[in-house]
């Protein structure tokens, strides 16, 4: 991946934050618990995956860059929506969200070549690189915002 793809990448994850709270902004808190009508998840549901996510995606990172070869496990994402009380107020997690995402784009602005080549395996889907995780974190709070945006007008 060139170094120009790269720093748009970065740009769309360090604005992912800012889409979201564009997408829950002014919601009731019957919008928030609207479930859209395949059964998805709701947009405070969404809400709080989306810290939870980036706290995993996180460290995932991390390890990449720190360790060689590391095995990056997946994790139950309705799982967690289960069993982390994800009925509750969403402030701190939009909050959280934004946080991690500033600590994690400015340690991706660091990073320098050799860096962005290191690699290990996600348990599963194999095959795991600093790119690939880019890729993945850089759409995955716009994809959500999409996701808030549909489950807040299934509402109407």
């Amino acid at each position: 991946m060139d170094l120009e793809r790269r720093r748009a990448l970065i740009e769309r994850y360090r604005a992912g934050p800012s889409v979201v709270e564009a997408a829950l902004a002014g919601a009731s808190e019957a919008e928030l618990d609207a479930r859209p009508a395949d059964g998805g998840w709701t947009a405070r549901e969404v809400a709080h995956h989306l810290p939870d996510s980036e706290m995993t995606a996180a460290i995932r990172l991390r390890r990449l860059i720190v360790e060689d070869q590391p095995v990056i496990q997946g994790y139950d994402h309705d799982l967690f929506a289960r069993r982390l009380h994800y009925g509750r107020p969403i402030a701190s997690s939009v909050a959280a969200l934004a946080a991690v995402r500033a600590v994690t784009a400015d340690l991706l602005d660091c990073l320098t070549d050799d860096e962005w080549l290191r690699a290990g395996t996600h348990s599963d889907s194999g095959a795991y690189s600093v790119l690939d995780w880019l890729e993945i974190y850089a759409a995955h709070a716009h994809d959500h915002a999409d996701q808030i945006r549909q489950a807040r007008a299934s509402r109407a």
